[in-house]
């Protein structure tokens, strides 16, 4: 790539100061994977699976079809960044404890969409209905969604 036909992207990925160039078209999903944040998969790469949810100021996005250059001075979390201390978070240890996932490329995403679920300020606990609502843009072709919903309703009991 020509460094003319790029643009320059100032962003925060994961608490760090990032300037990153880009391909005005790239989706931040690319740009991610480009910087070794693999946990951001690239499943259907039209925002059906959910592999490649991140949080974006917080909000959980498809960064598939989230444009790089949208992430201008944008805050972006990616599972890398939800470690602290060498320690996984609170929703990490859950997803493992409880087998909720099998061969682990939607856990990533489903973690995302979980922890933008449980970050939101509410008056009364997340119901099933909320939480299936909140992970709807999540697919997992290996288990049932059962215990994926039981595994948030830990979390939220435990935060």
């Amino acid at each position: 790539m020509n460094h003319s036909e790029t643009i320059t992207i100032e962003c925060t990925i994961n608490g760090m100061p990032f300037q990153l160039h880009a391909a005005p078209g790239t989706p931040l999903s690319e740009l991610l994977r480009e910087q070794g944040l693999l946990s951001v998969k690239q499943g259907c790469c039209v925002g059906e699976c959910g592999a490649c949810t991140v949080l974006v100021d917080g909000t959980a996005i498809d960064s598939c079809l989230y444009l790089a250059a949208w992430a201008e001075g944008k805050e972006i979390r990616t599972l890398e960044g939800e470690a602290k201390g060498g320690k996984i978070s609170h929703v990490q240890q859950a997803y493992a404890k409880s087998g909720a996932v099998q061969c682990g490329f939607c856990t990533p995403g489903l973690i995302m969409a979980t922890t933008a679920m449980l970050a939101k300020p509410r008056e009364k606990p997340l119901t099933i209905t909320e939480i299936r609502r909140g992970l709807a843009g999540n697919l997992c072709r290996c288990t049932g969604y059962q215990m994926i919903v039981n595994t948030v309703l830990d979390c939220e009991k435990t935060k």
